[in-house]
């Protein structure tokens, strides 16, 4: 039997499981389970037992698999994973430099971007005291073998010309030529920020304000600080666009992997090209210019750029990896401080997708074949005006079905203000003209742990009366509430065909991070009625950047085919209430809606329709509609064609759902390749 199964499974027909019990003791040290997984194998880590750890005074504390919560002691206590809690189950996959440590907890079902041996650890420092050990068993369902003569992905390489008309340096504010540029990355900013988060690098600040203000904040929630700033370096006549650093608690101000990226000036076949100049801080020197007290880098700056790529891999995004030489190559030269530094000349080319998202031109053709239909009423312009990606073609707009019922679940100022309610005229335009059943889950302003179970109660209490699945849309904080629901409550899971997230705080809100209490405040007073619902400040925290982090480490895809909306705005499309969020957002990406940055709206391994022209407010909620009240009065840029939007979402939806489902032999492409496509369980 046993030769049946590994030759169905080598044939592509099944996949083949293995299964290994692991006992992990109190300990620093990485146990290696024996299980070496390739690119693609999924695998299942499901754990049980309690330890005891030594607690501040000297007292034991039990501990699950999840870990203690982090006290100020772990400010300056270097842990494995800064972002889970004291003696969390932890892995990783490899043993390379680059190999990056995950949270698995009770449990973490994921799929291998870069094969390796499964390692599992306990997230503790050294010379941590403890007793017991938890027991992991680990299930591997191996990835069917590729298809004899398939090929990569076709890739538009950069061409000498292009890399020739770039600059070699970075340049400080007064000119003075500094580091130099050894890489490059193409692909979108979505997927370059998502491949460089999930090789575990991290978004440093902006400036120093915004590092004080989030040091601050960082040290309230009890976790150690890693985003210390950088300061700005031009190129192109501006500063970075981003800058991003690999570090360890405690030492990040003295040793770090870091490197700045900037927009290139032109495209490659449609696709984003990120100028990069990366460093590796060794510990302190003196400016040479002034006898202040600068960053020391290693001289050798090639190992930095052959780390940066090596550590890319780690994230599965990357199709190809190649190296060009410059027409004027830098190989000797001098930091802007005056420290000497040398290369061979070369400079590395990550390329990423470069496709362009066929989701978002396919759901802009149907956005803008319903926004001419008009069902919102009134005059509304060039669909060009509501959503980025142009439409290519007008679609036919048959009768939507009925086989399913649509829920919406809505986010915290939804139930501040409760006679402005969530796509109230599109759910009555769908249920006037085409008799489908949309209902408004309208829950309260409280943890999302609390929400998840009253929509998972809402769903069984549905479920008993009518046998059709829903369609979940969430909308701001309803989308992790909605993950939530499907993660802790797997028995709903059968009741839903679909999920759409939109404007979803999927990743988390800075926002959340920086004012949850002066926005509490501001919201419980919304129309001078106090008419918020639930424990603001609960709610808030559920929005909180590193939790959201955490849970999406625990569970890194959806449950569901689940679809993403984000929305953009600039400057001029925000309303004057959320004028001071959009600035603060600005900070952290410019591609956001004043609540949220693009990237943390996209669910990963969702399917991506593009992005919305508007402020986060706008999208969803009819404010302008609103009885009175100094709210209304700055909500100057709240028009939007709201029920045209959600027709458009749920006809796109029926049409993929009708679409065949991948099986084991043929699924698919490229699901851990971007997290623009759909993924189907």
């Amino acid at each position: 039997m046993r030769t049946l199964v590994l030759a169905l499974a080598a044939a592509g027909i099944i996949s083949a499981q293995t299964a290994k019990e692991v006992a992990l003791p109190v300990s620093a040290e990485w146990v290696d389970t024996g299980i070496k997984l390739d690119t693609g194998d999924a695998y299942s880590i499901e754990v049980l037992g309690q330890i005891m750890l030594r607690g501040p005074k000297g007292e034991d504390q039990p501990a699950s698999p999840a870990g203690l919560a982090r006290g100020f002691r772990d400010l300056i206590r270097m842990l494995p994973l800064n972002s889970g809690g004291r003696g969390a189950v932890i892995g990783r996959i490899g043993d390379r430099e680059t190999s990056q440590p995950f949270l698995v907890g009770p449990r973490r079902d994921g799929e291998a971007a870069l094969g390796g041996n499964l390692f599992l650890a306990l997230n503790l420092g050294g010379g941590e005291a403890g007793s017991g050990s938890f027991r992991a068993r680990i299930t591997i369902r191996k990835a069917p073998p590729r298809p004899r003569g398939s090929a990569d992905t076709p890739i538009v390489e950069l061409t000498q010309a292009e890399l020739d008309r770039l600059p070699t340096r970075v340049e400080d504010a007064e000119g003075t030529l500094g580091d130099r540029v050894n890489f490059l990355i193409v692909g979108s900013e979505a997927v370059v920020t998502t491949a460089l988060k999930s090789a575990g690098w991290v978004q440093v600040d902006r400036n120093v304000k915004s590092s004080v203000i989030n040091a601050v904040l960082i040290s309230m929630s009890k976790q150690a600080y890693l985003t210390l700033p950088m300061s700005e370096l031009m190129m192109f006549g501006r500063g970075q666009d981003f800058g991003f650093a690999h570090a360890v608690p405690f030492v990040v101000v003295a040793q770090r992997h870091h490197f700045r990226i900037w927009r290139a000036p032109f495209q490659v076949n449609g696709t984003d090209v990120w100028v990069g100049a990366g460093t590796h801080d060794i510990g302190f020197e003196k400016d040479q210019r002034n006898g202040s007290v600068t960053h020391k880098i290693d001289p050798d700056t090639d190992k930095e750029r052959d780390y940066i790529g090596q550590s890319l891999e780690e994230s599965g995004l990357v199709l190809r990896k190649t190296y060009m030489t410059h027409k004027t190559p830098v190989k000797e030269a001098k930091t802007a401080h005056g420290a000497s530094f040398f290369s061979d000349g070369r400079t590395l080319i990550v390329y990423l997708e470069q496709k362009r998202n066929e989701n978002a031109v396919r759901f802009s053709n149907l956005f803008c074949s319903v926004l001419k239909k008009n069902p919102d009423g009134g005059e509304w312009g060039p669909c060009d005006e509501y959503i980025e990606t142009a439409p290519e073609r007008e679609v036919e707009l048959k009768p939507i079905s009925r086989d399913y019922r649509i829920l919406i679940v809505p986010g915290i100022f939804s139930s501040c203000a409760s006679d402005a309610p969530a796509f109230e005229r599109g759910r009555a335009y769908l249920r006037e003209a085409y008799g489908v059943d949309v209902d408004l889950l309208n829950i309260p302003n409280n943890s999302s742990e609390d929400n998840a179970r009253q929509i998972a109660a809402y769903l069984r209490q549905q479920g008993t009366k009518d046998q059709r699945k829903f369609i979940l849309v969430g909308y701001s904080k309803g989308t992790p509430d909605i993950q939530t629901a499907l993660a802790t409550e797997p028995d709903i899971r059968n009741r839903i065909a679909a999920f759409i997230s939109v404007a979803g705080a999927s990743g988390g809100s800075p926002v959340a991070d920086a004012l949850p209490d002066r926005l509490s405040g501001v919201l419980g007073k919304v129309n001078g009625r106090g008419s918020c619902q639930g424990d603001l400040s609960d709610g808030f925290k559920s929005l909180a950047v590193e939790k959201r982090r955490q849970f999406l480490a625990q569970y890194p895809k959806p449950f569901v085919p689940t679809y993403s909306l984000p929305a953009v705005a600039d400057a001029d499309r925000v309303s004057k209430a959320l004028v001071q969020s959009w600035n603060i957002m600005n900070g952290f990406s410019p591609r956001n809606d004043a609540q949220l940055t693009e990237n943390d709206a996209v669910i990963p391994f969702s399917l991506n329709l593009g992005a919305a022209r508007s402020d986060h407010f706008a999208l969803a909620l009819p404010l302008e509609d609103m009885r009175g009240g100094m709210l209304k009065t700055l909500l100057d840029k709240n028009r939007y064609p709201r029920a045209a939007l959600l027709e458009a979402l749920i006809r796109f939806v029926l049409e993929d759902l009708k679409a065949p489902a991948p099986t084991e032999a043929a699924p698919r492409k490229t699901p851990t390749k971007s997290n623009s496509s759909i993924f189907r369980p």
